[in-house]
């Protein structure tokens, strides 16, 4: 059987050597965590700590504001030092709860559960929510707002996203090679809330040893199975691995649960684990630190609200001070002036290069040789809707389907203009929207 995939992507370079052989490394912060209270889409967390609070690792430091949002707990032991505005990797500046850590590391109480076959439906949801559980591929949707749909019963696939299409990334590769009894152990627990769902865990042929652990893992498992994808990016991207593995199709006005889907990352899944069957919310998780610009490229089990500056440092330093550094994968990550900025639940990697490449790229005129058109995983026609975002044209950018977008930016890639087709696309997307919103 050939391997799955969808129509378009690009092959960008892997960079994955760099780190993929590194075992998880765990790193003790030192200095101030820092917390802020939006680390999810939806209404940010409310803080329930004030100014000289002493904490507990594992306490509630914030909680939800909302059904769509989520709660956040403290790392680390130690004094709440202040609660103020601090920045992010996105640029914004951030209300924001920070902890002075007392490296004692002395945790609240947690109650794991002996008999998971026990818990109800509701149970099961409630844990995840209470723990903090959000999408830790980036997205960062609470995650008990997706394993509540409002048809459980039409739900027939649960995904593991185990792609990792993003360049340079390998965290979730290494948690796939040294944590997989966890992972599927995660998947079970999913699988408990949904009756006639199968559980797939969708991996590119790149990471040929992950592929085999868990297919021998899932040998006896009747509910679950190991589909090997395509190397190919933007694999990963929910439309994209959901078209991959069920060859159903969704666009930006359906949710996967219309397709019978629910798709969760390997972080997620294995945090949906930490917290129904070891009573544990979401604290830690695994981080790339990669680049030419890192001595010791390497993958690290982070204590959230951790400064980036310790994760590199964790990581050997720099050969040289970096011209790039970004916050994510090469392709949707976000470019960051500073290391001065806290981690999150969503932070993935951090990548730091010698030379800012992209920067010294001069754009041409569009010669209208159609790769971009070749390259888009939507089928939309990229040169058109950037030539239209620039000049305006809000109401035909959405005529000619802009939003269905997924900001990929394989069109960028691809083109031999150089021109910054997904960026223009990504802006007008949100003044469209926002317009809606405005509506």
């Amino acid at each position: 059987m050939g391997l799955k995939t969808f129509k378009g992507g690009v092959h960008p370079f892997e960079g994955k050597e760099l780190a993929k052989d590194q075992p998880i490394k765990e790193v003790k912060p030192e200095g101030e965590l820092v917390y802020p209270v939006s680390q999810h889409i939806g209404a940010p967390a409310n803080p329930v700590v004030s100014v000289g609070d002493a904490v507990l690792r594992g306490q509630l430091i914030a909680e939800a504001g909302g059904f769509v949002s989520s709660p956040i707990y403290a790392s680390v032991s130690g004094t709440v030092k202040a609660i103020e505005p601090r920045r992010v990797a996105v640029g914004d500046m951030v209300k924001s709860i920070v902890i002075e850590n007392d490296g004692e590391y002395r945790e609240a109480e947690f109650h794991p559960c002996d008999n998971v076959e026990g818990l109800s439906r509701e149970e099961i949801i409630t844990k995840v929510k209470d723990a903090g559980v959000v999408g830790m591929g980036g997205a960062g949707f609470p995650t008990h707002v997706k394993l509540s749909p409002k048809e459980p019963e039409k739900i027939e696939y649960i995904i593991a996203n185990c792609a990792e299409c993003e360049p340079y990334l390998t965290a979730d590769y290494r948690r796939m090679l040294e944590n997989p009894e966890e992972l599927i152990e995660g998947m079970r627990i999913i699988l408990k809330l949904f009756d006639k769902a199968k559980g797939v865990f969708g991996i590119e042929n790149n990471k040929p040893d992950c592929i085999a652990k868990l297919t021998e893992l899932t040998r006896n498992e009747p509910r679950m199975e190991v589909c090997a994808l395509q190397t190919k990016y933007p694999q990963g991207g929910e439309r994209q691995l959901i078209y991959a593995v069920t060859g159903r199709a969704i666009n930006s006005k359906m949710l996967p649960a219309d397709a019978g889907c629910i798709v969760n990352n390997v972080e997620t899944i294995l945090a949906v684990y930490n917290a129904v069957k070891l009573g544990k919310p979401v604290m830690n998780r695994v981080s790339t630190i990669t680049g030419d610009a890192v001595n010791h490229p390497g993958n690290f089990l982070y204590y959230i609200g951790t400064n980036y500056a310790e994760l590199v440092e964790a990581a050997g330093g720099f050969k040289s001070q970096p011209e790039k550094m970004i916050s994510g994968g090469p392709m949707m990550g976000f470019s960051m002036f500073s290391l001065d900025i806290p981690t999150t639940k969503t932070s993935s990697s951090l990548l730091c290069f010698l030379k800012d490449e992209v920067a010294e790229i001069e754009p041409s005129a569009c010669i209208n040789c159609g790769r971009c058109v070749e390259a888009c995983p939507e089928q939309l026609i990229p040169s058109r809707l950037a030539r239209m975002s620039n000049n305006g044209l809000a109401d035909t950018f959405e005529a000619w389907h802009g939003l269905e977008c997924i900001e990929c930016g394989s069109c960028s890639f691809v083109c031999p203009a150089r021109r910054q087709l997904a960026q223009s696309i990504k802006t007008m997307k949100k003044q469209v929207l926002a317009a809606k919103r405005k509506k």
